[in-house]
């Protein structure tokens, strides 16, 4: 184990975690004479998981909107030299990459947490078809929405 690398977080309800703060053996852990930090955010495979103490995913939702506008706002600058199709294969290798990316994780969250990516998915079908109306867009490229209505 490297100590420099590894870390330790608690999931609770925000009650059962701020009785933790308020204990002393929440800061660190000893583990065979290393000592390991405690974390409020943690990252797996890859994904900077967000995955808060309370699982709330918000990080992970920010960091993957924050990317994928980035994309976005590159792909605008070039956008009238492209054809539709090419936009379409960019946004979807550039941008629906990352929002497919262990999305699997996103399952069960409330509307108003996945509503960033769906801004992100609105933009991307603005940015191919340019048009400011998005849902014959997404309908006719077959991307699903972020969350069912």
């Amino acid at each position: 184990m490297n100590p420099k690398k590894t870390e330790f977080i608690w999931f609770g309800s925000r009650g059962n975690l701020e009785n933790l703060a308020a204990s002393t053996f929440t800061s660190s852990l000893t583990v065979t004479r290393d000592v390991v930090q405690r974390a409020n955010v943690v990252r797996d495979l890859g994904v900077t998981l967000g995955l808060d103490s309370e699982l709330s995913m918000q990080n992970h939702i920010s960091k993957v909107t924050q990317t994928c506008f980035c994309h976005i706002r590159r792909l605008k600058q070039v956008r009238k030299l492209l054809v539709s199709d090419v936009a379409a294969k960019l946004v979807v290798s550039l941008v629906f990459s990352r929002l497919d990316y262990c999305n699997a994780i996103l399952a069960g969250l409330p509307r108003s947490t996945i509503a960033p990516l769906q801004r992100v998915q609105n933009a991307a079908a603005r940015l191919v078809a340019r048009l400011d109306h998005v849902t014959a867009t997404l309908k006719d490229r077959h991307w699903l929405p972020s969350s069912s209505k």
